[in-house]
């Protein structure tokens, strides 16, 4: 049996897709490809693939991962190639490696940079400006902060958690203009992948009890990458670089 994992996209609309969608699409896309997958035992097999950390719907990703195990050897590049087509447009596969390193693939997402696109209501350099100066006052303050509690419904009911603790790091960019004479202020967030997971929509809410902040218009959320965090840095690094390596550390 070969093991395989997958690094895939989430863009455009399908930002909109579920994580049940996704894996309706996929198993889809693995038929349409003649993909020889490997299938669970019992009287309902499955094929055998193995989903992480997926992101919430309505965010779009850069750095989505999934574990596949084949009946029958195959190219990972052309794996790739086959899958990639058979899915829709905005569904993309970034990349496939064999697996050579021990260890579970969940293990190395240990965190996620995200990025916030906060948009004015109003046109203008100077909304614009002003909605930069805000956007880093609230930053600041939420930053300031030891503990901000916030609330999410959860499949075990409402949970209050601390979105602070697992932020470790936010960047404000300066203000551009993503749409029709609107400026956007873009927030770089670090986020450790703690339980239960602080998600953007979780750090917004935090703004909003730190500084009574909620954004005048819907944000546009994208993660870009998720895997090893670096705790001298912050920094978080491919977490496929493992088995890039031919199982070396």
């Amino acid at each position: 049996m070969q093991k395989l994992r997958l690094q895939y996209a989430k863009r455009g609309r399908l930002r909109f897709s579920s994580h049940r969608d996704f894996q309706r699409a996929l198993e889809r896309a693995v038929r349409r490809a003649s993909i020889p997958m490997a299938y669970s035992a019992g009287f309902h097999p499955h094929p055998r693939i193995s989903y992480a950390n997926a992101a919430p719907t309505g965010t779009a990703s850069e750095a989505e991962y999934i574990e596949i195990a084949l009946a029958a050897r195959c190219d990972p590049e052309a794996l790739r190639t086959a899958l990639d087509s058979a899915l829709p447009d905005g569904l993309d596969i970034v990349d496939v490696v064999e697996v050579t390193a021990p260890g579970v693939l969940a293990d190395r997402l240990q965190a996620s940079v995200w990025q916030i696109e906060l948009f004015t209501d109003t046109p203008g350099e100077e909304a614009a400006q002003a909605n930069d100066a805000r956007v880093r006052s609230v930053v600041e303050r939420f930053l300031a902060a030891e503990r901000v509690e916030v609330q999410r419904m959860t499949k075990n009911g409402l949970r209050t958690f601390d979105a602070r603790e697992a932020v470790l790091r936010i960047e404000v960019e300066p203000s551009v203009t993503s749409r029709p004479g609107n400026g956007c202020a873009i927030l770089s967030l670090v986020v450790r992948h703690n339980t239960p997971a602080v998600r953007p929509d979780d750090v917004l809410s935090a703004f909003r009890a730190v500084a009574d902040f909620a954004p005048p218009s819907p944000p546009r959320v994208t993660r870009l990458a998720q895997g090893l965090l670096d705790e001298a840095d912050g920094s978080v690094t491919d977490p496929l670089v493992p088995d890039r390596d031919g199982g070396g550390a």
